[in-house]
């Protein structure tokens, strides 16, 4: 099953799609954005049951958090699941403001 993500800032959200023709929404995960402050806060994660198990949302917590180091944004794991992918992906803990760390246990 191929899957792909894509931000869609009109819902602030990365969304992730499957599914047999991989145009299905599997998933996504919400953010409040704040480019003045160039940070990128992820609040809310989910993915469909029918994908659940399928390793969906660590395709999606990957791309967003690539995503963010790409365009230089500081982020603010709200979102216990992405805190969680952070917590055992520590090559990705640099994108948390060292500050903030201990905030987010991490």
């Amino acid at each position: 099953m191929a899957a792909h993500v894509t931000d869609n800032p009109d819902k602030s959200r990365f969304e992730v799609t499957a599914g047999d023709d991989g145009t299905e929404l599997a998933g996504f995960a919400e953010y409040f954005l704040s480019e003045a402050d160039g940070e990128i806060a992820f609040t809310h994660t989910e993915i469909d049951a029918r994908f659940g198990g399928q390793g969906l949302g660590g395709v999606l917590a990957k791309a967003a958090l690539d995503a963010a180091r790409e365009r230089g944004l500081a982020v603010l794991p709200y979102c216990p699941f992405i805190r969680g992918w952070i917590g055992k992906h520590p090559e990705y803990t640099d994108l948390v403001p060292e500050s903030r760390r201990a905030t987010f246990g991490l």
